[in-house]
């Protein structure tokens, strides 16, 4: 029998929501780490039970946590375990070790490391994590300010693959609204040296060497806010997705337009079509129909609530440019909410469920692709990530 599990970052805690096959009612187990800023909460694709946690507070810093029990039990990789999630973590804490081979590095334990310069470069939190696709011990991890690391030891030690923050452009790169944070990570299921990441305010980028080398993919990128509107770095990219049996074809949700690539991000194209705004931060993929795609239109870049105050998702089985809008079962009325770049997430059942949470605390779910949605939870503290694991019990 299958089972699907919802894993729910927020402002003020994690959540862990439960429910069969049939999707219709949901157990809520949560707060975990009661109090603490959740940015992300990943699981891994190969082992259902191994959770990863990125925990953020003012006093302790920046902490990665781990369960081996479904969010059962929690542990600070190289530390205790810890009988109460909302309990500070003990032990050793995890280590970001600054891997550059031609610079002099240092340790990073907590927010900053020397990286031969006169001045420190500043960690500030962890924004997306990636366990790996064949082995649960290894995890990929996007930081603010931008760079990306990578665990095989389950997160005791995160090593940087420093090619990314070394290739070139780098100094060009400077921060979004929200901060120069790494939140996009993509794995290519075909090729395990292929990964896509995305930077805001610096655009898409690829390695077709696990890491080692990186390219810049942002050529058909066009943002009016930046003083060459055609560069190829400075995009301010919002969120990355794809399927897993195409992974030469992606779709961006960007500050101002959807776009689509079919050549791996070698170029890219506008779709945003009839959408009302071509605004927003999610965009999801159908796990069972690689052209079916979803958006949450937001007002403008100012204004981050849903156009006339109507949440509505946008749904496209044409891999963009035709939209039609699903509200079955959404506000209409009176919602001005907003959807985080990683609170959006599909299941892999049939039909496929689609579920997203708000700054307002609720989470949408839709068992039938979109048509129908109903609020699984409401009034959690503002949801930043939503992630789904789909197992058979």
């Amino acid at each position: 029998m299958s089972g699907v599990r919802l894993l729910i970052g927020t402002r003020k805690g994690a959540f862990i929501l439960s429910s069969d096959g049939k999707r219709s009612t949901w157990d809520v187990n949560g707060p975990l780490f009661g109090g603490w800023e959740i940015y992300h909460v990943k699981g891994s694709p190969v082992d259902a039970n191994r959770i990863y946690v990125s925990q953020t507070s003012g006093w302790f810093g920046q902490i990665i946590q781990r369960s081996d029990d479904g969010g059962k039990t929690w542990s600070t990789p190289g530390g205790e375990k810890m009988p109460d999630p909302s309990d500070p973590p003990n032990g050793e804490s995890n280590k970001f070790v600054y891997d550059a081979s031609e610079k002099t590095g240092a340790q990073l334990t907590t927010h900053q490391w020397y990286d031969g310069t006169q001045h420190p470069w500043e960690f500030k939190r962890v924004w997306h994590l990636e366990p790996s696709l064949t082995d649960p011990d290894t995890v990929y991890a996007g930081v603010e300010d931008a760079a990306l690391f990578r665990t095989t030891d389950g997160g005791k030690t995160w090593h940087e693959l420093a090619g990314l923050r070394g290739h070139g452009t780098g100094p060009q790169w400077a921060p979004g609204a929200g901060g120069m944070c790494l939140h996009t990570i993509l794995l290519d299921h075909a090729n395990p040296q292929r990964i896509y990441v995305a930077i805001s305010s610096a655009g898409a980028f690829r390695t077709d060497d696990a890491g080692k080398t990186w390219k810049p993919i942002n050529r058909g990128l066009r943002s009016q806010y930046i003083p060459n509107p055609d560069a190829e770095v400075g995009h301010c990219v919002h969120r990355i997705a794809m399927h897993r049996s195409r992974p030469n074809v992606l779709f961006m949700q960007k500050h101002w337009d959807v776009l689509r690539s079919d050549n791996a991000g070698e170029s890219w194209q506008e779709v945003s079509g009839n959408l009302p705004s071509d605004f927003g931060f999610v965009i999801d993929v159908n796990s069972n129909e690689p052209e079916t795609v979803y958006v949450v239109p937001i007002k403008s870049d100012s204004e981050h609530y849903p156009p006339d105050g109507k949440l509505r998702v946008y749904r496209s089985r044409k891999g963009g440019n035709e939209w039609e809008a699903l509200t079955n079962g959404l506000p209409q009325s009176d919602c001005y909410v907003n959807i985080l770049r990683d609170a959006m997430a599909v299941d892999s059942l049939d039909p496929c469920g689609v579920y997203f949470g708000t700054t307002g605390g609720q989470v949408y779910a839709s068992a039938d692709g979109g048509d129908h949605w109903a609020p699984i939870v409401r009034d959690l503290p503002s949801v930043y990530s939503v992630e789904v694991q789909t197992f058979s019990s």
